[in-house]
């Protein structure tokens, strides 16, 4: 008997920390997704965590980049954490929280791509899924933009992630890739910043 509910312990405790290194391997986008779908369900507690998450994540990842919008990235992150105490009193609607968290994820994706930039084409070599992770965060949260910008950054996102699949690509093939990228992932750059 006594093996047997030391066996029980053990299966638990296995359980629990998997489950904990499982959250803590949520990326901080992923966090601010889990807030905006808990935040629809009225989980203000689970709201408040996973936005505390995010944002401690983000604010990390951003003091620590190289892009050119990372004081951009820092002030709406700013804005987001602004709205934890109103989460945790069940005050925050789940449509305010889903526009900031919106407005986060563009501007964490164009930053992650300046960052690869402002190492020069060679930065864009063998980062396709950086480049193709990136533009769609950018690309899930352009719905909060007017119908012109959106229409604008849409054609521009189709043609960066065509490219983006080339990026792989050994010798010449890469380099031009990398060349036609970086055109387009500039002006990427220029609507996110202008926008927001």
């Amino acid at each position: 008997m006594k093996n047997y509910i030391l066996s029980l312990v053990t299966l638990f405790l296995v359980a629990f920390s998997v489950t904990a290194s499982f959250a803590q391997a949520l990326s901080a986008e992923a966090q601010l997704d889990k807030a905006v779908t808990l935040s629809a369900k009225g989980d203000t507690a689970g709201t408040a965590e996973a936005l505390t998450a995010g944002t401690t994540a983000l604010e990390t990842e951003a003091k620590s980049s190289g892009g050119d919008l990372k004081d951009k990235l820092l002030s709406k992150v700013g804005d987001l954490k602004s709205l934890i105490p109103l989460a945790s009193t069940g005050k925050l609607q789940s449509g305010v929280l889903g526009k900031a968290v919106s407005a986060v994820k563009m501007l964490v994706g164009a930053n992650r791509i300046s960052s690869l930039l402002g190492k020069g084409d060679s930065g864009l070599l063998g980062k396709a899924s950086s480049v193709t992770s990136s533009l769609g965060l950018i690309k899930a949260g352009s719905s909060i933009l007017g119908s012109g910008t959106q229409n604008e950054l849409s054609g521009v996102l189709g043609e960066a992630t065509k490219a983006a699949g080339n990026l792989d690509k050994k010798g010449l093939a890469g380099k031009l890739a990398a060349t036609a990228s970086s055109s387009s992932l500039g002006s990427i750059l220029k609507l996110v910043g202008s926008s927001l």
